[in-house]
């Protein structure tokens, strides 16, 4: 395995990290909201 090649992964380790940490971010954004709104009424 040269170097380019566990660079490259990396990279991708990194943006999957990255867009995964995001999807849960809203997940869990649009749950707090759901969960104020249902408080709220």
């Amino acid at each position: 395995m040269s170097l380019k090649e566990s660079q490259e992964k990396e990279t991708n380790l990194k943006g999957t990290l990255i867009s995964v940490s995001i999807l849960g971010f809203v997940l869990i954004a649009s749950w707090v909201g759901v969960f104020i709104l249902f408080l709220s009424r």
